[in-house]
């Protein structure tokens, strides 16, 4: 099995990303459990594993998907927590995404080879659209009802990260991105909610999606048509 979706050539240079996101969250979590910083360890988990979750992404490594389900439990508890509940239960779906999008980078190429990057087509799009759409307005009524701290802002962010989630677990180029305007929305609000480490988090996730969308579309361009 492959480790990344790059060639040997480029996985044999050692970019900046390749030392700093792990020595980061081994850090970050060193500091929380030894009390060097006032973090909250919960976070401080969800700080790291998603990190090295999205840092593996960016390089098409198939060790996302179980660092990523570990991720998802550290954030339902942690959202929870800040009554951002549309937060909360997306890290369920992301649960079941998860599993089906580690099967399916996998297996789920031509004759259940590896699968490769490719565009999402136009059908998809328009069932995206639509699906934000509707998504955000039915999910902004059931977060009023429950109280939510911010229901539309909630709303909105949950539906773009399910539609990047999808189009992440068919190895769309384009899921980058739904994820970068996500994260343009997540960091002001939790940064409101009193979560700056997370904040912090979101907006190192732009960054990486932005490296992510570069390899991505060098690996695009090396395939054959």
């Amino acid at each position: 099995m492959e480790s990344t979706g790059l060639s040997l050539e480029q996985e044999k240079k050692i970019s900046p990303d390749t030392i700093l996101v792990p020595a980061l969250s081994a850090l970050l979590l060193l500091s929380a459990w030894l009390k060097w910083l006032p973090l909250d360890l919960t976070e401080a988990w969800g700080f790291a594993t998603g990190a090295l979750c999205v840092w593996l992404v960016t390089k098409g490594n198939i060790w996302n998907w179980p660092i990523g389900l570990a991720n998802n439990i550290f954030f339902a508890i942690l959202f929870w927590r800040a009554r951002l509940y549309a937060d909360c239960g997306l890290q369920g779906v992301y649960l079941a995404f998860g599993i089906w999008g580690w099967w399916t980078w996998l297996h789920g190429g031509q004759n259940r080879s590896k699968l490769k990057v490719s565009h999402a087509s136009r059908v998809e799009w328009i069932a995206i659209a639509v699906f934000l759409i509707a998504g955000t307005w039915g999910l902004r009524e059931l977060l009023i009802k429950v109280n939510g701290a911010a229901p539309f802002w909630d709303a909105l962010s949950t539906v773009i990260c399910l539609a990047a989630q999808y189009l992440l677990c068919r190895k769309k180029i384009e899921n980058w991105w739904l994820w970068i305007t996500a994260d343009l929305i997540y960091v002001p609000l939790y940064a409101s909610k009193e979560l700056p480490l997370t904040a912090a988090l979101y907006a190192g996730f732009i960054v990486l999606c932005i490296l992510g969308l570069k390899r991505w579309r060098k690996e695009l361009q090396t395939q054959p048509a």
